[in-house]
Order: structure tokens, then sequence, then C-alpha cells
């Protein structure tokens, strides 16, 4: 593999043991078999570049705080929580935005130029698979590196966004209370109250990140299409996710069903275990590398 052997940030990742050799065996015979493996990867693949998850035990945002992400209808409804989410936002982009990928994208950006990798969709919004090189990708819930209008549609680059946000706030500062899993940080609502939000500079229209917020749902068409993917393939690996969310989940109910072998690479449990064919506890950029 051409992977550099960057050394991972361990700080959002729960404790685990080395892979176990017998793991690492059952893992190869798992991916040699596959002659177009379907992937789907979520937040535990991406907490070894430094980026915090929703659920890990321990260090996962619902473990360490009492914060919980923007709801779409709140953002959508109420002009406070757009100023509250885009000034977390704000404070918090020039370190998301500077994110690398870790091994375990680059492993599977290798498996694709092999030919090996059939597809690969994330639930992850942070564009580090697309960072790696992986063109057969689908973003399940979208990326926080584009931006749109809700009234007319535009779409601009979150880093134009940026801009935009320094011009209309040129005296405003803030100090961050610890990351959050999607790029913003923790801030108190006296910090916010000032912050300037712009509107649309084409229609004048609310601007919200191409993610699929909670309680939001999957556009049909992203599904319609995923599923086309899978009925492609002849398994399935699941890397770093717990499953819990219903729009990822489906896509292993439907491999089930076409009784695809699924394999679960992820610390901790998940909704997959009971019918997954291979389930590893060990970390994705500790345990991908090592398959040839």
């Amino acid at each position: 593999h051409s992977v550099s052997r960057a050394s991972p940030n361990l700080t959002f990742v729960p404790a685990c043991l080395p892979p176990d050799p017998v793991e690492v065996e059952e893992l190869q015979r798992f991916v040699s078999n596959s002659k177009r493996l379907f992937v789907m990867t979520g937040a535990g693949i991406s907490t070894e570049s430094g980026i915090p998850d929703y659920r890990s035990e321990g260090v996962g945002l619902y473990a360490r705080t009492d914060r919980r992400p923007v709801q779409h209808a709140e953002f959508v409804r109420s002009a406070s929580a757009r100023q509250r989410y885009w000034a977390r936002n704000f404070v918090g982009w020039p370190q998301f935005s500077s994110h690398q990928p870790n091994n375990a994208h680059l492993v599977l950006r290798d498996w694709e130029k092999l030919g090996k990798l059939h597809w690969l969709v994330t639930q992850n919004v942070d564009a580090l698979h697309t960072k790696a090189g992986s063109q057969r990708i689908t973003e399940l819930h979208g990326c926080t590196h584009r931006v749109f209008c809700l009234a007319c549609g535009d779409r601009i680059l979150r880093s134009e966004l940026q801009a935009h946000f320094e011009a209309l706030n040129p005296t405003w500062k803030a100090e961050a209370f610890g990351v959050a899993p999607d790029g913003d940080v923790f801030l108190t609502d006296e910090q916010v109250r000032n912050f300037q939000v712009p509107a649309c500079h084409k229609c004048g229209g609310i601007l919200k990140p191409d993610v699929t917020f909670f309680g939001d749902t999957v556009s049909q068409e992203k599904v319609s299409f995923v599923h086309q993917r899978l009925a492609e393939s002849d398994s399935m690996l699941v890397a770093g996710s717990s499953m819990q969310v219903y729009s990822g989940y489906r896509f292993a109910l439907a491999a089930r069903e076409k009784k695809l072998p699924i394999a679960v690479l992820n610390i901790g449990p998940t909704r997959l275990d009971h019918f997954a064919s291979l389930k590893l506890n060990s970390r994705c950029g500790e345990l991908l590398p090592l398959i040839v």
C-alpha cells in the first residue's frame, strides 16, 4: 500500500486491544473472497484523524457532554438557532477543515484503485474520504464543505462563506469550549448574541450546510442510487459505525436480504452484530492497513 504512516490522534478513540492475528486472517479471507466490495463508513473511521464522534463509550460527545446536535426543523424555523449554529461553526471551521485523512481512509482509496472496492458510502460529513482521493463515493449525509440556499438552491463552498462571516463580524471574537463532531465548538449564549449571519447573496434566502441534520431525511434519489450500487456488489464491509442511524442501517438490512456476507469493524457493539458474518473489535486505522 502507498499508505503514509501518519501517527493517529487517539483522543476520541475508545480503548481497545491491538488486532488479534486470527481476526486479521479472517478479515483478509473476507476481503480476498470479495470481488466487488461495498463499504460503508461511519464516525469511527474519522476519530483517528482527531474528529470526535457522538456515541463512542466514554469519549463520544453524548458521553462527555449533554450537548445535542442541531435539529433540522429548529434550524429552518429559528433565526436564533441558525445564529447559534453558524457562530459555533465559524469558530470551529479553521480547525475542522484542516483535519487530514488517516491510514484507514488511504487504504480504502487504494482498494478502489485496485478495483477491489466497488462503492464507498460514508455517513460522515468531514470530506476526509475525498481528501484521501476516493472517487467511487456517496456522501450519504452530505458534506460540511458545501453550503446551499434553502430558497434558490445556489451553492457555495464553506471556505468562501468563512470570508463572508469575517467581513460581517470584524471585531467579534469567541473562545471555544471544546470541539463537537460536526465542525462546531461549544459557545455560550452570551458569546453568540452579536454574531451576524449572512444571507444568500443571490436571493437573500437562508444558508444551510449541505448536510442532513438530525430529523431530516436523505433524498429518495440518493437512497435509490446507493441501493443500485449495493445490488452490483458481492459483499459488505462496515467500518467505524454502530449503525444506530436508520439511513445507513437500511443498507445493511438490504445486504442481509440479498444474503451478502457482511463484515463489521467497529470498537463496541453495533446493530449488525447478531447477523454479521464477521465482527472485529479493532481500530480501523490499525487493522485495515494489515489487509493485502
